[in-house]
């Protein structure tokens, strides 16, 4: 398992040393926290079904976390699909008990869903109380091996068919289009990442994205083989073995586009996170931050990641909300440019 506390090089500077977050963080909690914990349950809300990513990890996390709070409590997990991930993000931010006892996973889709103004998020995502992030997502754009594109330049001048599954995949590609001239036709309809790579083997179309971490493995055989090129990263963070292929960011002719694309790519950081509500006393941010912070070094959970084959990057409490906080500090010109370039039509 390759743990990254620091969020890779592009946001080396957000995320705090583990031992020094830990020191922080317990010296701030209040004596009284372990009578407050004491018999209690907490609450785990994962906004997918079992057996999804989400759940796969939040389950990991849950295993481990009550250990390092005092007064160890019980974990429960409660999962709340529906809605993209929203129904559950909607359901801690309005109904989530509000005293450290109630805490959940969300998705890097809420990002956009907030950037896009898109329907459905009852939420301002700026609001919540960042626990710390399990993983990044990183994705990255493949083509297939007969397609004319072979790098992602290639695509100003050769048109390059791109499955966009979902409305957040289609409004960021969208603006990706028109931001950079890349010619890109898109395709829209597959119900997800697997329908569209069977479209992709059919020669429907030429590439689509998908998470890097999860398609390295599920298709290592089509890296080895170079069934597919890899031509382009969505996150700001670079994978160490993509050397070589650019991010969405690298593409930008100005100031004004790289912010734009820095504010597209910054959902990646984002990955899959654990937050609590607002409102929750500091105090009890503070023990849950720790307790994450202590987990994830742990080396009971570290042998549970490695064996479920799990690559994880987290990042502490005070580095996953330096990632928001970075991500709300661009001028308002730049949000509106960006919703404006990402509008469907």
């Amino acid at each position: 398992m390759r743990v990254n506390i620091d969020g890779g090089r592009a946001f080396a500077a957000i995320g705090a040393p583990i031992a020094r977050a830990l020191a922080f963080l317990i010296a701030a909690a209040p004596a009284h926290a372990r009578d407050f914990y004491q018999g209690k349950t907490i609450e785990f809300v994962v906004s997918e079904g079992v057996g999804g990513g989400s759940d796969i990890l939040s389950r990991l996390v849950g295993k481990h976390i009550g250990r390092f709070l005092p007064g160890e409590p019980s974990i429960v997990t409660k999962n709340m699909p529906g809605a993209g991930g929203l129904a559950g993000a909607n359901y801690l931010y309005n109904l989530g008990a509000r005293d450290g006892t109630s805490v959940g996973v969300v998705e890097e889709s809420l990002y956009a869903t907030q950037l896009f103004h898109m329907p459905g998020l009852m939420a301002d995502i700026g609001r919540f109380n960042w626990i710390g992030r399990i993983m990044s997502n990183n994705a990255a754009m493949f083509a297939w091996h007969s397609a004319a594109v072979k790098k992602i330049d290639d695509a100003y001048k050769t048109q390059l068919v791109v499955a966009t599954p979902g409305l957040s995949s289609q409004m960021r590609m969208t603006l990706l289009r028109r931001i950079t001239h890349l010619d890109l036709k898109l395709v829209v309809g597959h119900s997800g990442t697997p329908e569209a790579i069977v479209a992709m083997e059919r020669g429907e179309v030429d590439a689509l994205t998908a998470p890097w971490k999860v398609f390295r493995v599920g298709h290592a055989d089509w890296l080895r083989d170079k069934t597919v090129n890899v031509i382009l990263q969505t996150g700001m963070t670079p994978a160490p073995d993509l050397p070589g292929v650019p991010r969405v960011v690298d593409l930008a002719q100005n100031n004004e586009q790289r912010q734009i694309l820095e504010l597209i790519s910054l959902g990646a950081e984002f990955g899959r996170s654990i937050v609590a509500p607002p409102g929750v006393p500091p105090e009890r941010v503070a023990e849950l931050r720790a307790a994450f912070a202590a987990t994830i070094q742990d080396p009971q959970f570290q042998a549970d990641a490695r064996t479920a084959q799990l690559d994880l990057d987290p990042l502490t409490g005070a580095g996953i909300q330096a990632v928001v906080d970075q991500a709300f500090r661009y001028p308002a010109e730049i949000f509106a440019k960006a919703a404006e370039l990402a509008r469907l039509q």
